[in-house]
């Protein structure tokens, strides 16, 4: 993409306060996106990384908006501002989510509570705010909805069964919105694992990726924000779930 490219377009990336939602956020206001950063609880680092931003991406003043996907009024709230401020909206990235370590084969430790978390957030979060977001969409010459998921979505793995499930559904859900609601695009990027905040301690898994993926290491978050990108550019893709696991997937 040119450095211009997106000029004129409005982005949303939410959970964009660190990690791969920074990483998207950068590179969308990169090539020109004005760049809506969002987080749930992370308000200075949100806040930091929309005034890192290129001024030209955000009209001359940055755009953070404190908001919880699980939390329905807090979802409009989103939509509302970004709408009221910029007055459009192109592009949204869900990026958002949220796990927790249970091992799979401890049943018991998986809980009500936190199934009935990981959906809250994951699934119907993200399903209440592109939901909202959509009416805004639709009135784009090129709207794109980008959602991160996962390789657990596709394979029995993942940090959770939970997780696994609910990134299944999004894998789903990304599926039917683009069968039933073009000219939008939907699509979803599924990385691996990838080096985070999140998995920073993770070094055990880190080493055996890197020692069976055919590329050799984890995904970085730039990688996940370079596949967002690719899909935003792919005119003619809807309903596409890209892995971006290095090959993981492949040998194991």
């Amino acid at each position: 993409m040119s450095e211009a490219e997106l000029s004129g377009r409005v982005a949303l990336v939410t959970g964009s306060s660190s990690g791969i939602g920074e990483a998207t956020a950068r590179a969308l206001a990169a090539v020109g996106a004005t760049v809506v950063v969002n987080s749930s609880s992370s308000i200075e680092a949100g806040r930091r990384v929309a005034e890192s931003l290129p001024v030209e991406s955000l009209g001359n003043e940055s755009l953070y908006v404190q908001a919880d996907i699980s939390n329905r009024e807090q979802v409009e709230h989103l939509v509302e501002t970004v709408i009221d401020r910029l007055g459009r909206l192109d592009i949204l990235v869900n990026n958002a989510g949220w796990t927790t370590v249970v091992p799979h084969d401890d049943i018991e430790a998986l809980t009500d509570e936190i199934l009935l978390k990981t959906f809250e957030v994951n699934v119907f979060g993200t399903w209440r705010l592109t939901r909202a977001a959509l009416p805004y969409i639709r009135q784009s010459d090129d709207g794109s909805v980008v959602t991160i998921t996962s390789v657990a979505g596709i394979r029995p793995v993942g940090s959770s069964m939970a997780y696994s499930m609910a990134k299944a559904a999004l894998n789903q859900m990304t599926a039917l919105l683009a069968k039933s609601h073009g000219p939008v695009r939907f699509n979803a990027v599924a990385p691996g694992l990838v080096d985070t905040p999140w998995t920073a301690d993770w070094d055990a898994l880190h080493r055996a990726v890197a020692e069976t993926a055919p590329l050799r290491r984890s995904a970085t978050p730039e990688d996940c924000a370079e596949a967002v990108l690719a899909l935003i550019r792919m005119k003619y893709a809807t309903g596409q779930v890209v892995v971006v696991d290095g090959g993981t997937t492949l040998v194991s």
